[in-house]
C-alpha cells in the first residue's frame, strides 16, 4: 500500500484536501501512522500502539457515512489511556488497575461519531498525575523533538503522537496542567476548555471536581474544529454544564504578570529570552498591555498539592492504592497517599474552599474582557534530571498552570519563539469560563495575524437566497457595497424551506438532527453598511450566526423555526440556485 505521500505531520485540514482529490486514503493514512509508531517504539508514545486488529472497523464504517455530514471523515486521532474508547483496556497508566469498557467515553464517541479514527492509547503519567512524562511503568515518554528532554506530563503520549505524525490530534486530560504543559514543551497547540464544556464521562478521575477533556493539534483551526463535535452538555454527566463558545473576537486589554516571571533548570535563560521575546510581539498586536499582579494565582494554586484538593485524588483511588500496595508507580504513590494526611479534614477542605472562592472572583474581575498571558512552563528538564529529583522538577513544571481549573478559568497554550533549537516555548492565555472566543481570537492574531471581526473595517455575510448573484435582491448587495468573496456550504446542521410569499424565497433553519449542508455566497460588507442591510430584512427572516462546513462561524441570513410549518422543504435541493 502506497504511503510516500503522507505528510510528516498531520492536518484535519490537509487530510481533507487530499481525501477529496484522492491524493490519500484513510487506509493509506492508517498504514503510515502503524509503521511511524513501530519506527518510534523506544520513545514510549503508546500503552495500546496503534494496529489494524482495532482501528479496521472504524475504517470500514466510513464506507457508510455521509463524507458531507461528518466533518472529520477518516481523520485520526490518539487517546489518552485515562479515557475510555469499548473494547480497548483503559490502564491509566498502571495494568493492575485496567479495565476494559463497553462503551466509549461520551468524547470519545462524539468524534467517532463525525468519522474520527481512533488510532490508540497513549502513554501518561500514572494516574495522570504529574506533568513531567516520566511517571510511567510503560516508560519515560522522550520528548518529540529532543529525546533527552521530558515530553511534559501528564498528557504525554498523547503530546507526542501528535508532533510526531501518528495521529492528527489526540485527546488529554488537564486538572493542574497536563494539556497545556506538553503542548509547549513540544510545540503545540494545547486547548483546556472550560470546566464541563466537553463531557468528563468515561474518564478516570484524577480530580474529579477539576478535570477537563482536551485537545492537541498542530494547528489551531484544527483545535477549533475538535472542540465543535466534542462541546456539548451530557445529562449523563454530573459534571456536565452548558457553556457555549461564542466566535472568536479579541479582548479589550492582555494583562502580563508585572514581575519578571521565574524561570528555572539548566535552560532558563533561554526561556526567559524567549519570554521576552514573546512580550515584544505582544506589545506589536495593537491590543493594550497591562501588567498584573498575579501572586495571588499562585497562592490559590498551592491548595491542589499542598492541601486538602490532594485529597479527592486519595477519594478516588485510595482503595485501590492501599489493596495494591508497591503496585503503583513510587512517586505516584508518595504523591497520592499524602491526600490521606489527617490534617485534610472537613474544617480544611471549607477553608480551602472560601479562600479559593476570593481568588476565583478576583480572577474573574480582572479577566472581564481580558486576557492574562504567562509562560506555559518556566523551563524544562532532562529526564535524568526528573528521576534524580522527581517532587521538585515536578512542582516546578505547574508554576504557572496549576491554578487554573481551580479557578474555573479557560486556557490554551500557543507556540511562540524557540527557546533554543529544538526546544519549544509556548505561552498560555488565560479568560473566564465563558469567554472562551477571547482566548482563541488572541492566540489567531498572536499566531497568523488574523484579527477578530469585530476590529475590522468589514464582515463577512453569509446569504442563501435571493440576495446570491444573479438573484433580484443582488442589487441590495451591490448598494451596501458588498462585495461577493466565494461560494461555500453550511455544516450539516441545516432545513432550508419554501415560505409561501411573493415572490418566493428561502429559509435557513437550524436544526438540532437529521440536517443538511446547504449552499450559499460569502460577501464582504462593510461594518457601516451592516446595520442599514439588516434593517432591510423582513420576518420571519432573521439575521444571526450561521455555522460552516469547515467549522468556522459568521453572520447571516437566518429563519424562524415556526416558518416550517406553512413551508415546503427544499434540504433535498441543497441551495436555492438548484429550485
Amino acid at each position: 500500500m502506497q504511503t510516500m505521500n503522507v505528510p510528516k505531520t498531520l492536518s484535519i485540514l490537509e487530510l481533507k484536501e487530499n481525501y477529496q482529490s484522492g491524493a490519500l486514503t484513510p487506509e493509506m493514512v492508517i498504514e503510515q501512522i502503524i509503521k511511524r509508531a513501530a519506527a518510534d517504539k523506544d520513545m514510549n508514545i503508546w500503552i495500546t500502539p496503534p494496529s489494524w486488529t482495532f482501528i479496521r472497523p472504524y475504517v470500514e464504517r466510513l464506507k457508510t457515512i455521509n463524507r458531507e455530514q461528518a466533518p472529520l471523515w477518516g481523520i485520526p486521532f490518539a487517546i489518552k489511556d485515562n479515557i475510555d474508547l469499548a473494547g480497548v483496556p483503559t490502564t491509566a497508566g498502571c495494568a493492575e488497575f485496567a479495565y476494559t469498557p463497553d462503551e466509549h467515553a461520551t468524547v470519545v464517541q462524539r468524534l467517532i461519531d463525525t468519522g474520527a479514527i481512533p488510532v490508540g492509547k497513549a502513554n501518561l503519567d500514572q494516574f495522570a498525575t504529574g506533568l513531567v512524562g516520566t511517571r510511567s511503568p510503560y516508560g519515560e515518554t522522550k520528548n518529540a523533538l529532543n529525546h533527552d528532554l521530558i515530553s511534559g506530563g501528564s498528557s504525554a503520549g498523547s503530546a507526542v503522537s501528535v508532533a510526531r505524525g501518528q495521529a492528527a490530534f489526540s485527546l488529554g486530560t488537564d486538572t493542574a496542567g497536563s494539556g497545556r504543559v506538553p503542548a509547549g514543551l513540544n510545540r503545540l497547540i494545547g486547548y483546556k476548555p472550560s470546566l464541563g464544556a466537553w463531557p468528563v464521562k468515561g474518564v478516570v478521575p484524577a480530580c474529579a471536581s477539576l478535570d477537563c477533556v482536551t485537545v492537541f493539534a498542530n494547528g489551531l483551526h484544527d483545535a477549533d474544529l475538535v472542540d465543535q463535535a466534542a462541546r456539548g452538555f451530557d445529562a449523563n454527566d454530573p459534571w456536565s454544564r452548558k457553556i457555549t463558545r461564542q466566535s472568536a473576537a479579541l479582548p479589550k486589554k492582555v494583562y502580563v504578570p508585572n514581575e519578571l516571571p521565574l524561570f528555572y533548570g539548566p535552560f532558563a535563560d533561554d526561556y526567559k529570552q524567549a519570554w521576552q521575546k514573546a512580550i515584544s510581539k505582544l506589545n506589536e498586536l495593537g491590543i493594550p498591555v497591562e501588567t498584573l499582579d498575579v501572586n495571588y494565582l499562585s497562592e490559590a494554586a498551592s491548595v491542589l498539592y499542598d492541601g486538602p484538593w490532594v485529597a479527592e485524588r486519595w477519594a478516588d483511588l485510595g482503595e485501590f492504592i492501599t489493596k495494591h500496595e508497591d503496585v503503583a508507580f513510587p512517586v505516584t504513590e508518595a504523591v497520592l497517599r499524602s491526600g490521606a494526611k489527617p490534617d485534610y479534614n472537613a474544617a480544611s477542605v471549607f477553608k480551602a474552599m472560601h479562600s479559593l472562592q476570593i481568588s476565583k472572583q478576583k480572577a474573574h474581575q480582572h479577566l472581564e474582557n481580558a486576557v492574562l498571558i504567562m509562560p506555559t512552563a518556566g523551563g524544562t528538564w532532562t529526564r535524568e534530571a526528573v528521576r534524580e529529583n522527581p517532587i521538585e522538577t515536578n512542582s516546578q513544571m505547574g508554576l504557572y498552570t496549576n491554578h487554573c481549573n481551580l479557578l474555573d478559568l479557560c486556557a490554551i497554550n500557543i507556540p511562540a519563539e524557540d527557546a533554543a533549537e529544538n526546544m519549544p516555548f509556548g505561552i498560555t492565555l488565560f479568560s473566564g469560563n465563558e469567554d472562551e472566543h477571547l482566548i482563541t481570537g488572541l492566540a489567531d492574531l498572536f499566531l497568523y495575524g488574523h484579527r477578530a471581526p469585530e476590529r475590522k473595517k468589514t464582515t463577512l455575510v453569509a446569504v442563501c437566497g435571493l440576495h446570491m448573484r444573479g438573484f433580484p435582491l443582488e442589487k441590495q448587495m451591490n448598494e451596501h457595497r458588498a462585495v461577493f468573496i466565494r461560494e461555500a456550504k453550511t455544516a450539516p446542521h441545516y432545513q432550508l424551506i419554501q415560505l409561501n410569499t411573493a415572490p418566493k424565497k428561502p429559509g435557513l433553519i437550524r436544526m438540532n438532527k437529521n440536517g443538511s449542508s446547504i449552499e450559499l455566497e460569502l460577501w464582504e460588507m462593510p461594518i457601516s453598511e451592516l446595520g442599514s442591510f439588516v434593517s432591510l430584512i423582513p420576518a420571519p427572516l432573521g439575521f444571526g450566526t450561521i455555522e460552516l462546513e469547515d467549522g468556522t462561524h459568521m453572520q447571516g441570513f437566518l429563519c424562524e423555526a415556526s416558518a416550517a410549518k406553512d413551508s415546503e422543504d427544499i434540504s433535498s435541493l441543497g441551495g436555492w440556485k438548484y429550485v
